[in-house]
């Protein structure tokens, strides 16, 4: 195998690869980057037997081949090396090493032979639909901070994405939950997505999905089955296992009839729950909100570090309101809202909270309170 590529084409696709891999695993081969050259491309492929991304790069091919090499090793030399370099990478099969050249920098690196690759074992996919990267950017990235890192409840360590019914009809929902905030974020339905299985997408694997979704203009295909999930672009094809287990119903936990109503400018807002919650202990991170007409009032107090205070003008009509969160949880939520005012609904100070971008009904957070 022998192929040259320009420095920057190369660490795009290298650098897709290596952060699937594993740091910490007990199968060397795991830890390799699969180079396959063919034609006037080369494939990466890279797996922690949970997920697998291929990334396709164009390059001057002069001997087809493929090998295996350390996938963090080979991004770090291509990481280091000049901009605008022209890599050469070349492996003659028999001695073990792939060489890498650019310019006057050399690099020999062991390889693993190609046939102990593991490769995922492909799926027939029950749903085929495409989307736009900022429709699925949306979905995934509103919804993402409140995925559970609790592994005793594993079925919360993802993104449910499914089809469900919305205020104008059917739509592509994501949500995520731990427990103590809820984020349900509505898209809508892509023509052949109405047959789609609900699945529950993991927190790697909607990290990695991230990287394939900067380029606003891109259609990504979508391909959904029982138990694995395929999201793909021309030049990256991203595979992963889905959770296996039952999302709950989370359509109980979302209050309807909330009437108290705060409205405040969501950038402002958000400011002050940080500034108040710098004195606010580790532990508890409470942070007391006191609501009274048009006004609200934050305030922190820890035996430990002391007090702070801070009053917003906000638009709010109905009586008298104390009610006690965690500044994180505040915090993450009013940092989802693209537009200029948060919409807050209470009911009372035990009941969960609604939040939602102005009158906004495809994207409803839920944060439950806290006694302060």
């Amino acid at each position: 195998m022998k192929f040259s590529i320009e420095r920057g084409t190369l660490l795009k696709a290298v650098g897709q690869a290596q952060s699937v891999v594993e740091r910490r695993n007990t199968i060397p081969i795991l830890a390799n980057v699969l180079i396959e050259a063919e034609g006037a491309s080369v494939s990466f492929r890279a797996t922690d037997l949970d997920i697998e991304v291929v990334d396709k790069a164009p390059a001057t091919v002069e001997r087809a081949g493929a090998t295996t090499v350390p996938a963090v090793t080979l991004h770090e030399i291509v990481r280091k090396l000049p901009d605008g370099a022209l890599v050469e990478l070349s492996d003659d099969g028999a001695s073990g090493r792939l060489t890498v050249n650019a310019g006057k920098s050399h690099f020999n690196l062991a390889t693993l032979p190609r046939e102990d690759f593991p490769v995922m074992a492909s799926s027939e996919y029950s749903s085929n639909f495409t989307a736009k990267a900022p429709v699925l950017r949306r979905l995934f990235d509103k919804s993402k901070f409140a995925i559970s890192t609790e592994e005793t409840r594993y079925y919360l360590n993802g993104v449910y994405m499914h089809v469900a019914t919305g205020e104008d009809g059917q739509v592509l929902r994501c949500v995520a939950t731990d427990g103590h905030r809820l984020a349900r974020i509505d898209a809508a339905l892509p023509a052949g997505a109405e047959t789609m299985p609900g699945v529950i997408v993991p927190r790697k694997t909607v990290g990695e999905l991230r990287k394939l979704l900067d380029d606003d203009d891109i259609d990504i295909a979508v391909s959904v089955s029982e138990t694995k999930v395929r999201f793909a672009t021309p030049e990256i094809t991203l595979t992963s296992k889905v959770i296996d287990g039952t999302f709950p119903d989370y359509s109980r936990v979302i209050p309807m009839n909330n009437a108290r109503r705060l409205e405040v400018d969501a950038a402002e807002f958000a400011q002050a729950v940080d500034r108040v919650a710098t004195v606010s202990s580790e532990r508890s991170r409470a942070v007391k909100l006191a609501l009274e007409e048009d006004r609200l009032t934050l305030s922190v107090t820890s035996p430990d570090s002391g007090a702070a205070e801070e009053e917003l003008a906000v638009a709010y009509g109905d009586e008298r309101l104390e009610i006690g969160f965690n500044a994180k949880y505040l915090l993450e939520i009013a940092g989802q809202v693209d537009r200029e005012n948060a919409v807050f609904l209470f009911n009372s100070s035990g009941d969960p909270t609604l939040m939602r971008e102005g009158d906004d009904a495809s994207a409803v957070y839920v944060v439950m309170p806290m006694r302060v």
